[in-house]
């Protein structure tokens, strides 16, 4: 490899780890070609990548990227493959080792980065045993429906019990049980109490007297009449 081929080769690890979620580190010693083909296909539906690199080159690779890649200096000792997770992490690192378990354990995790942390195998082996972020997603999804399943369910119940109570109304109006007014048909058919009897005995008594106080008045009016008198004498 010229020089220009390690440049690009550098360049290349500078950008795959800085575009990547998570580095894992394995040590890819017996596997076969057709075994890290079939690896390489595993990780491919995590979008994640396997890629063989020299430890020299990585190395170098590391300074460029700086301080987030640090960790990873820990592990280029040996045959080295490093796994760029652009993806969901827990399912590369659960592809890595469940392909690990029915091939006779390998590869074997060296370590890795995330978010700038190293971390040791046992800590992959922990984060590829929690849930896909898909089947994360779904619970989530299950978690906001509930309510809003159950809130649909109310609303539904309270409507149906709406339209009953419609329903009945409609037919007691129908059946003449109910007014169309809203009120009762045997309480608006009852005769209506009249108050006329009661104001005809008052103004009967007003004209009474009023008839008895005139009698007088004309009686005074013709006693204070001389003229009066006099023509009456005159008859």
């Amino acid at each position: 490899m010229n020089r220009e081929q390690k440049t690009a080769a550098i360049a290349e690890i500078v950008e795959n780890i800085n575009e990547s979620e998570a580095v894992l580190v394995v040590d890819y010693r017996g596997l076969t070609v057709t075994q890290s083909s079939e690896l390489r296909g595993k990780l491919r539906e995590a979008d994640a990548t396997l890629v063989i690199a020299k430890n020299t080159l990585t190395g170098r690779a590391i300074a460029e990227v700086g301080e987030s890649a640090e960790p990873l200096r820990d592990f280029l000792a040996g045959p080295t493959a490093l796994t760029y997770v652009k993806g969901d992490v827990a399912a590369a690192a659960k592809a890595i080792t469940t392909f690990a378990k029915d091939n006779g354990d390998l590869p074997a995790f060296k370590g890795g980065v995330l978010d700038g942390k190293q971390l040791a195998p046992d800590e992959i082996a922990a984060i590829a045993k929690l849930p896909s972020r898909q089947a994360l997603y779904g619970q989530l999804v299950g978690l906001v429906a509930s309510p809003i399943t159950g809130l649909a369910r109310s609303l539904g119940g309270l409507l149906g019990g709406l339209a009953i109570a419609l329903g009945e109304v409609q037919a007691k109006k129908e059946s003449g049980e109910i007014a169309s007014g809203g009120g009762d048909s045997k309480s608006s058919d009852a005769p209506a109490a009249t108050s006329a009897p009661a104001e005809e005995a008052p103004a009967s008594a007003e004209a009474q007297d009023d008839a008895e106080g005139s009698a007088p008045d004309a009686e005074n009016d013709a006693a204070a009449d001389p003229a009066a008198d006099e023509s009456g004498a005159s008859a």
